[in-house]
């Protein structure tokens, strides 16, 4: 009895002790901020303005409102705008953006848009196959397992990266948007796919269970193939049967065929049309102050075919890639570029500017983060791609604006474009893709290196949508 009254003593004490160090929120810490925080008149105005009206209006930076300076040094001539709408493809209409414009330069088109939904059906279905066999691979791991649990969670998405843009031409081609035109699922992306995920990871457990019973090789193979057979026939008809031979030829301003049509494979037009290496001639860079620079890192599980390549992109300092932009648009070549699109966007202009809000004098409070600690708390990371067109450079040669050509539509930002200061590129901009022959030698060494593999749930590597 003793004892037990001696127990009940001591984890009275521990109850006590753990009570006075657990620091919960106590009437008298919330008298404190009371205290601290009475309201003035000028905040009681705050308040009754924050009650009715969206914070980000109310933050308006009056004195940035000037008129926008839109003349840029250099740019890359550009036709037509394209519209993602309601689906989280920036990364396949940017990648299809750049290819384009190259076409239009070359062979002095009027306009020109590539299909999107063609590509993005066999983006679909190889990430299926890509998830699947994921499955399999990791088939003697416990569910708990944090691979199989990012694999579960993360079965497939319709965001992307220029990488698997460069694969899925390679290995499908491309056609024309008229060939093969968008559907509602194809622009409303998010219920559609939530379907397609639900499937996949029924399936899993199904490719789950039949490796614990033994089953290994030609078997799992053979039921993966049934299992991707039903994935096809869900794309097909929410996109529609994926062309396989057309006829084509440009027109002009009025209309008329520039030349007689051509009967073509999505293949033989990718080759004849666009005919870059968009695999092995384009590298990306990455400007991320978390990691080491000069350094080469892959993505693990992070590509969109399973004969294809992970993400690889060289980690490099802001100036370095600034110059191969720079040298890029010079040439007239246009850049698949990334970005924290969200932040400091004045949308109704099209402007990318640290300058646009002001909610620290609205709030009373600083945000004093820097790059490198925005990424580590996942408070910033690349969530959209654009096509990087153009830059305004001072009398020394520096860029003070820059200019991308976006896939929200015409009626978005600047007459389809954002325009950004070199200040919130330094803050936002990600990555960027370039072609070799603006890549310095010291740049290219880089390459040489075994790339660090990261792995697939890093916090700076989430898809652009």
């Amino acid at each position: 009895m003793k004892k037990q009254r001696q127990l009940c003593t001591l984890i009275a004490l521990a109850a006590m002790t753990f009570g006075a160090n657990a620091q919960e929120i106590t009437s008298q810490m919330l008298e404190k901020f009371k205290t601290e925080n009475a309201m003035t008149a000028s905040d009681r105005a705050i308040h009754n303005a924050m009650a009715a009206n969206d914070v980000s209006k109310l933050a308006v930076n009056q004195a940035n409102q000037t008129e926008m300076d839109t003349y840029f040094t250099y740019s890359v001539p550009s036709k037509g705008i394209t519209d993602q709408q309601s689906s989280g493809r920036c990364w396949l209409f940017t990648g299809l953006n750049v290819m384009r414009s190259k076409v239009i330069n070359e062979h002095n088109l009027a306009g020109l848009t590539f299909s999107p939904i063609y590509n993005f059906f066999y983006d679909q279905l190889e990430k299926s196959n890509l998830f699947l066999q994921a499955i399999i691979d990791t088939g003697d791991k416990p569910l708990e397992d944090k691979t199989v649990e990012w694999l579960l969670q993360h079965p497939l998405s319709d965001g992307g990266t220029f990488t698997g843009v460069a694969d899925l031409a390679a290995k499908y081609g491309i056609v024309p948007a008229g060939v093969m035109p968008e559907t509602y699922a194809s622009n409303n992306t998010s219920r559609f796919t939530s379907l397609i995920k639900r499937k996949l990871r029924e399936d899993a457990l199904i490719l789950r269970d039949k490796v614990a019973a033994g089953a290994k090789g030609k078997e799992l193979q053979a039921v993966k193939t049934d299992m991707l057979s039903e994935i096809y026939r869900i794309l097909v008809l929410g996109f529609g049967e994926p062309v396989t031979t057309f006829k084509w030829a440009p027109k002009d301003a009025q209309g008329k065929y520039m030349w007689e049509p051509k009967e073509y494979t999505p293949q033989s037009f990718y080759a004849e049309f666009v005919g870059e290496d968009y695999q092995n001639d384009y590298i990306m860079l990455m400007n991320d102050p978390t990691r080491e620079y000069w350094k080469t890192y892959e993505i693990q599980y992070d590509r969109h075919t399973y004969d294809g390549h992970n993400w690889l992109y060289l980690n490099l300092p802001l100036d370095d890639i600034k110059q191969m932009a720079i040298a890029s648009i010079k040439d007239s070549t246009m850049m698949y570029f990334s970005c924290d699109v969200g932040k400091e966007l004045d949308s109704k202009r099209g402007l990318l500017d640290l300058a646009n809000y002001d909610y620290e004098s609205l709030l009373g409070v600083e945000f004093g983060m820097d790059k490198a600690q925005r990424i580590r708390t996942f408070d910033s990371g690349s969530s959209h791609a654009m096509t990087m067109m153009a830059v305004e450079l001072d009398a020394e040669g520096k860029p003070t604006m820059w200019k991308v050509e976006n896939s929200w539509g015409a009626a978005s930002g600047h007459k389809g474009h954002l325009i950004m200061t070199d200040e919130w590129f330094n803050e936002y901009m990600f990555r960027l893709v370039v072609n070799k022959k603006y890549v310095p030698a010291k740049v290219m060494d880089v390459l040489k290196q075994k790339p660090i593999r990261l792995p697939a749930w890093d916090p700076m590597f989430a898809e652009e949508e």
